[in-house]
């Protein structure tokens, strides 16, 4: 066999096992879906948690959430159900990505690669953890700070939170903080190709703060409690990217 004819079917050979292991992937996120699906009003009212918590104390205000579309609620629950199973399949699509690019590598490169494919889902976990236990609450109660009783002339503002609105919010802040908190993996990543050094991340830290606080209020509300809450988390995982950067460098000066 000639050496076009088996590059091509090398090349063949490769877009059938990344096929398969799509469609694997697809199966997989079609079951969760379905499943979800059916809990998909549990999985709301635990996102809605930090909401009712905040407002459990409210007085004289009866709090309840409204949809001002036939179909909101049920386009919702459709979202809950898709992001929920994103969730609890993104360990079986990585690991499907994993099977398709390991055979390729070298065991020192498996080695340097698998701690990173941990990590990711980890620092995301974290970020969400970090939205929905302190961020959410605290931004709450910063916005129903906002709300003034009945006066004499005037009527009173009081919050009715939107379903669709409030999921949009706390699903946006979630992959906001989620995403965010890949900087560590991101950094070490490029130190690993030799892009960036410790050194270099030392020395243009008052730029990258300027930058990750000017991320942080792009893809945060504008309220100071969430783009401080997601700029000083940053500002503490890019000083932890710099001790990694080094660790990395120490590895690749005794190899």
């Amino acid at each position: 066999m000639s050496y076009e004819k088996e590059k091509k079917a090398s090349l063949i050979g490769h877009l059938t096992e990344l096929r398969s292991r799509l469609v694997k992937s697809i199966i997989f996120l079609s079951f969760f879906f379905v499943i979800c699906y059916f809990f998909a009003e549990n999985i709301y009212a635990f996102l809605l948690s930090p909401y009712a918590e905040a407002v459990a104390n409210s007085e004289n205000i009866n709090r309840r959430m409204i949809f001002t579309a036939l179909h909101e609620t049920f386009i919702t629950y459709l979202k809950v159900a898709f992001f929920a199973a994103m969730f609890a399949a993104s360990p079986i699509i990585l690991t499907q990505i994993w099977k398709f690019v390991a055979p390729g590598l070298y065991k020192n490169e498996k080695r340097a690669l698998l701690p990173y494919l941990i990590a990711t889902p980890t620092l995301f976990l974290l970020g969400g953890m970090l939205v929905y236990y302190l961020i959410m609450p605290l931004a709450i109660k910063f916005f129903l700070s906002f709300e003034t009783s009945a006066q004499i002339g005037s009527l009173p503002i009081e919050l009715e939170a939107k379903v669709n609105e409030y999921l949009s919010l706390i699903m946006r802040l979630i992959f906001a903080f989620g995403l965010s908190f890949q900087l560590p993996v991101l950094l070490s990543l490029l130190a690993r190709v030799g892009f960036v050094s410790s050194q270099y991340l030392k020395e243009r830290r008052k730029y990258f703060v300027i930058i990750i606080f000017a991320v942080a209020a792009i893809l945060t509300p504008p309220d100071p409690i969430t783009q401080i809450g997601l700029g000083i988390p940053l500002l503490i995982l890019y000083e932890l990217s710099i001790l990694s950067v080094k660790l990395i460098e120490k590895k690749k000066k005794d190899a």
